[in-house]
């Protein structure tokens, strides 16, 4: 009888669920839509690239929506067998809360492997792919980073106009380049024509220009120099582009597992700063999918109360409740920011609380949800010590 039961809820919070997961995911996709039509109008990607990117996107994605996905389903589903008094037809049958618990807690355990793999794993591989996806499409296509008649300033240091780049995106002509890398000294560079040459084993993209000159002038602006070239070669610093820091060998934290975070700390030359921001990812990336625990724990009294429009009132419910953990989450990092709190501390500051929060709502539940039942159980066990005795 009880794997029944216990089927019967699963299969209700599981159907909730799904559904609840791809609208929310949908929804966040829609955030970055418009930068995603940007790059397919603007910057010429292809469509099967941006569909790729897409999926590479999704395990980021579903490390929020799987929490909340969860949060709302349990809601739901309790709410609504709470409305259909099959909450009560279950407290007739002498099952408890924390029998009933049961499949709500084999949910709240699969979303939590599902986001600590996701948390761990996949999406920081998805997004160093990504990064890996949009360095071949420079390649390929020079219009991603700059544009024509336009002065680019997306290279650090580097000033770059392009009078024409053709549909294609294969070249840019008239060149003008204002280089200000070297200290005490500016460079005006100007060339027929330049392609975007990308090196696949350094990761490095480069500006390849044709039949020009370079002219240079002192600080004090008392010496000029000109040199023709028929090839000449600048790297372009993409720190303020699509591939910021992007090297084969360089990983920003987001696109670092927790074993490879670990790693980083071991390195001697780690400011302070770093090192707390390191801390702060590895503590987010395991208290991240614990939440799916909290959130169960909370929920499951929560959605037992009976009320009507079950649905609408969930959501609610449970859109409140993430908006609190993810602002303590957000107040936590700022604290450790601000180095008011140790970067542990901040990243577990909202799991304290919820756990204290869900421990004390549900056995405050439980024990008015196992009064009636208690209560009956006496009062039948006196009538019948009365009737032995008559």
């Amino acid at each position: 009888m009880k794997k029944i039961i216990n089927r019967y809820i699963f299969r209700e919070i599981s159907i909730a669920f799904v559904i609840i997961l791809f609208v929310m995911t949908f929804v966040l996709l829609m955030g970055r839509m418009l930068q995603i039509m940007d790059l397919i109008i603007n910057k010429g990607i292809s469509v099967i690239s941006i569909l790729h990117m897409i999926v590479l996107i999704m395990p980021t994605l579903m490390i929020f929506t799987v929490p909340i996905a969860l949060l709302i389903s349990i809601l739901i589903a309790m709410g609504r067998f709470s409305a259909d008094n099959e909450i009560t037809a279950l407290k007739s049958s002498g099952l408890s809360l924390w029998q009933m618990f049961f499949p709500a807690a084999t949910a709240s355990v699969i979303a939590f492997l599902i986001t600590a793999f996701m948390s761990n794993f996949l999406a920081p591989a998805g997004n160093y792919a990504i990064k890996r996806l949009l360095f071949e499409q420079v390649t390929k296509n020079a219009t991603i980073a700059l544009k024509e008649k336009t002065f680019n300033i997306h290279f650090l240091s580097l000033l770059v106009y392009a009078d024409k780049i053709p549909a294609d995106g294969q070249y840019l002509e008239g060149v003008f380049v204002s280089d200000s890398r070297s200290q005490g000294e500016e460079n005006i560079i100007i060339a027929k024509k330049a392609y975007v040459v990308a090196d696949p084993k350094l990761m490095i993209v480069k500006l390849r220009m044709e039949d020009g000159s370079i002219h240079s002038v002192s600080h004090d602006l008392k010496n000029y120099r000109k040199i023709d070239f028929t090839v000449y070669d600048i790297n372009l610093n993409l720190t303020m582009t699509l591939l910021a820091k992007f090297t084969d060998k360089y990983k920003e934290i987001e696109e670092m597992t927790i074993s490879e975070l670990t790693s980083a700390l071991n390195a001697k030359d780690l400011s302070d700063s770093a090192r707390r921001e390191i801390i702060l990812e590895i503590q987010t990336r395991i208290a991240t999918p614990l939440a799916c625990l909290f959130f169960g724990l909370l929920a499951m009294p929560l959605g037992i109360k009976s009320h009507r429009a079950v649905r609408s009132k969930a959501s609610a419910v449970g859109l409140v409740i993430v908006g609190a953990y993810y602002l303590l989450r957000v107040g936590g990092a700022a604290l450790v920011e601000n180095r008011l709190l140790p970067p542990g501390m901040g990243a577990w500051i909202p799991n304290i609380i919820f756990a204290i929060l869900g421990a004390y709502v549900f056995f405050t539940s439980n024990s008015e949800f196992s009064l009636p039942h208690t209560v009956y159980m006496r009062i039948r066990q006196k009538s019948r010590s009365n009737e032995d005795k008559t």
